[in-house]
């Protein structure tokens, strides 16, 4: 077997487990590799018991010590009540999974076009949280290395002796 043949198949192999484990870990709240933002109609009636239309949505990306501040503070200020978060971690990947249900007017809860307004406005406030810590993290220096300590001195600098 030549070089190229060889890689190629190797390329192949691994292409074919990221699809298993993929399907694998479907039910499951697994971190990826790639930042991502998902929003999608959920059936509320086990979650919140009362029926009310709800929306599930998640977000992936980098761990950043802000970030669920940042998460907070954009979620609310939507009207939407969050009934449910799951947060999973994965070296320093982070999955969170939220429910919300609507707090909308009784007579724009069953319009379709408030729910998709709604869930359009959390994929893009979920959105601008994930482009600010991409873009933070794009741009702030890398002083020390993830596993390295910080040396500190215990000596005060400006009193050394002439």
């Amino acid at each position: 077997m030549d070089k190229a043949t060889l890689l190629a198949e190797v390329i192949r192999q691994v292409k074919e487990l990221k699809k298993n484990a993929a399907e694998a870990s479907k039910g499951l709240l697994i971190p990826m590799d790639a930042d991502q933002v998902h929003v999608e109609p959920f059936d509320s009636s086990g979650a919140t018991g009362d029926g009310a239309p709800a929306l599930k949505a998640s977000i992936c990306c980098g761990y950043r010590p802000e970030l669920l501040s940042d998460i907070r503070q954009a979620l609310d200020a939507l009207p939407m009540k969050m009934v449910r978060t799951e947060i999973s971690t994965l070296g320093d990947r982070l999955k969170i999974l939220f429910v919300f249900t609507y707090c909308i007017e009784k007579n724009t809860s069953g319009n379709p076009d408030a729910c998709r307004s709604l869930a359009s406005s959390v994929q893009e406030t979920l959105s601008s949280v994930l482009d600010r810590a991409s873009a933070l993290a794009e741009y702030s220096p890398r002083i020390t290395l993830p596993g390295k300590r910080r040396r500190y001195s215990y000596f005060d600098s400006s009193s050394s002796s002439s």
